[in-house]
Order: C-alpha cells, then sequence, then structure tokens
C-alpha cells in the first residue's frame, strides 16, 4: 500500500499542477482585459500540458475527464479519486492567487438555464471524445496536444452558445460558477464522449 500511494505521488502532482495552470489560464484571462481569448488560452494551455506532464499522468486536468476514462477502464477507482482530490486542490490554489491579482473580477455567475446543462455536457462530450481517442491510441503521439486542445477548443465554443462553457467542473467551481450545469452537465457529457470513442474505435 505504500509504494502505490509513493507511485501516485508524481501523477498526483502532475494532475495538481496541470489543473493549476489551466484555471489560472481560464481565471486570468476571465477577469483581466488581455489580448488572448479565454478559449485560446484554455485550449494553448491544455495542448502544452499534454506534452508536458501527459506521460506522467496522463494530463486529464479535468474530474469529468478522469471519471470518463474510468468508465471506459482506462483509469483505476483508487487513481482516478487521487486525481480529482488533486484537480481540486490545484484549481483551488488558482482562485488564491488569481483573486489576490484581480479581486471579485474573476469570480463569474452560474448557469442555472436547462440548455446550459445540454450545452456543457455536449462540449464536454466533444473535449472527452477527444481526450479519449489519445488514451485509446487511436491518435499519433506526436498529435496528441493538438488532438485535446482542438477538442476542447470545438467543445468551448459549442457550449458556449448557452452556457459558461467551463466543461469543467474543477475549474466552474474555482470561479464561482458551481451549479448542475457546470459540475453535472461535464460528467455527463464526458462519460457519454469516452464510451463513444471506445465504440467508434472498435476497443475492447
Amino acid at each position: 500500500m505504500v509504494a502505490r500511494k509513493s507511485a501516485l505521488l508524481r501523477p498526483c502532482m502532475a494532475e495538481f499542477f496541470g489543473t493549476f495552470c489551466l484555471t489560472l489560464a481560464v481565471l486570468l484571462t476571465m477577469g483581466a482585459s488581455l489580448a488572448l481569448s479565454t478559449p485560446v488560452a484554455a485550449a494553448l494551455t491544455l495542448g502544452l500540458l499534454v506534452y508536458l506532464i501527459g506521460p506522467v499522468s496522463g494530463a486529464h486536468v479535468n474530474p469529468a475527464i478522469t471519471l470518463g476514462l474510468l468508465g471506459i477502464g482506462r483509469i483505476r477507482s483508487w487513481t482516478a479519486l487521487c486525481y480529482i482530490v488533486s484537480q481540486c486542490a490545484g484549481a483551488v490554489v488558482a482562485l488564491v492567487l488569481a483573486f489576490g491579482a484581480l479581486g471579485a473580477n474573476v469570480i463569474a455567475t452560474p448557469d442555472v438555464a436547462l440548455m446550459a446543462v445540454f450545452a456543457e455536457a455536449g462540449g464536454a462530450f466533444i473535449l472527452a471524445f477527444g481526450v479519449a481517442s489519445v488514451a485509446l491510441n487511436r491518435v499519433a503521439a506526436g498529435a496528441a496536444g493538438l488532438a485535446v486542445s482542438g477538442a476542447l477548443l470545438v467543445g468551448i465554443l459549442f457550449a458556449s452558445v448557452a452556457s459558461g462553457a467551463y466543461l469543467n467542473p474543477a475549474v466552474a467551481l474555482a470561479a464561482g460558477a458551481a451549479s448542475v450545469a457546470s459540475l453535472l452537465g461535464p460528467i455527463v457529457g464526458a462519460a457519454l464522449g469516452a464510451l463513444f470513442a471506445r465504440w467508434l474505435h472498435g476497443a475492447e
């Protein structure tokens, strides 16, 4: 058991750091008048993280993605739990830093409309499909970051018509936008997206 916990330390730290970076990029671009838009910043950050920490943890940096990959057997339940705790912790630390720099400007308004649930689920479906395709080795290793960042960008664009397009419960929680739409929507969408990827690619 001790060896098992020790083996998880670096992957969990990678998930903590990755979610911290992604959340900070989202919060800073949301709260400050920067030339780089939030969707582009999020996509670039995630794509970079796939290459930097992907070999260590898989670069989930999203509880919904972790649960989606758990549903298709690409991660163990205990590891998934440790990942989710690490991801939420990273998002909270990012919030503390962003709030210290920008104050209440980083706090968003939760989405409560029913359409927002479907928007978040649909966006997360697209993101999870991209991530699961990589996890199932159906994407060339050198193109993994491009595939995942592209899936995130398309997912954000899809969801933005009716929601804040967080697609990530940890980021939504840090942004003060926690709601049924931003928490449950991505989890359901990611689970379906991962299952669809496994079926489409014919993976066992």
